[in-house]
């Protein structure tokens, strides 16, 4: 077994980029328009296939034109659409706002939300996949079902908690590796994160409940690691942000990848911290993904 099967959202972004945020009821003039795919789970599934290893997405686009500009993008980055189902209806669409590298996000689902059970664990029960690779952007129900599935098969499972939401804390004994950023850790835990400290406290949260591994992104502050043995913290990557957009998608694609290709957290940790953070130095949401031999001349020139 070997690849990653991400189960998500597939959305079509609108970005629009200007020099600041504007004021309620405020019109100003922008600086860049951008379509393009997005999606949590077609981001990572695009960061999966650009780190190197066999991609396959499952999920659900409309019969409208953005389906079209998904399928597309995620075809020409080289991932498996075979588990993308068509519905009747629109495609996923998120309206991102960018301004001094920062971003704000609307998303609405549409089509997302006819993704369900049935045709997940299909996926996970066809797949060869080593590792499955889930986000919150689809129904919880289904995202609880591929987790506890994936569990049954022997496969890792990843999970990037966002949008945060509260889970049962059933879901966490099916969880190898869990992604959440400070904001989302705060969320699912009830410890307030604020420094590595706290996000020491929240990591230990997950481990006592059954994850293998918990890397909390604290932003500028780097990333906790932490496993049964013990956390330390990740230092950032220096770098000029532009786009946030796709930093955590990023991540969490690049983890899994490495995983399924046998690598030890560890090492799936430190690629990705170094994917993630020349992501942000680029507009746009999976076009700003880097390709894993850049990953890797970032690190060896960075060590």
């Amino acid at each position: 077994m070997s690849g990653v099967l991400v189960v998500g959202s597939i959305n079509v972004d609108i970005t629009v980029v200007a020099d600041r945020v504007p004021e309620v009821g405020e019109t100003i003039t922008g600086t860049a328009l951008r379509t393009g795919l997005g999606g949590k789970g077609a981001n990572q599934a695009v960061a999966v296939a650009r780190a190197g290893a066999s991609s396959t997405m499952v999920g659900c686009v409309g019969s409208d034109a953005f389906a079209d500009v998904a399928l597309e993008a995620l075809r020409a980055a080289h991932v498996d659409v075979s588990g993308v189902r068509v519905v009747d209806g629109g495609t996923g669409v998120a309206h991102i706002r960018v301004a001094d590298g920062e971003n704000s996000i609307v998303v609405v689902p549409l089509a997302n939300a006819e993704l369900d059970r049935a045709q997940a664990i299909a996926a996970i029960d066809a797949t060869n996949a080593s590792v499955v690779l889930l986000q919150l952007e689809i129904r919880q129900e289904v995202v609880l079902a591929a987790a506890k599935r994936a569990h049954e098969r022997g496969m890792r499972v990843v999970l990037d908690p966002a949008p945060a939401a509260a889970l049962p804390e059933s879901v966490w004994e099916h969880v190898t590796l869990v992604t959440p950023n400070e904001h989302e850790a705060s969320i699912l835990t009830g410890v307030d994160v604020v420094d590595p400290e706290s996000a020491a406290e929240a990591a230990r949260w997950f481990i006592d409940r059954g994850v293998d591994t918990a890397i909390i992104t604290l932003g500028q502050g780097g990333a906790l690691f932490a496993d049964r043995w013990g956390s330390r913290l990740l230092p950032r990557h220096e770098v000029t942000a532009v786009d946030s957009t796709a930093a955590g998608d990023t991540f969490s694609g690049y983890v899994a990848a490495a995983l399924s290709e046998g690598n030890s957290a560890d090492v799936a940790a430190d690629r990705a911290m170094a994917a993630a953070a020349l992501a942000v130095t680029r507009l746009g949401a999976a076009d700003s993904i880097p390709p894993v031999d850049e990953v890797l001349g970032y690190l060896s020139a960075n060590r």
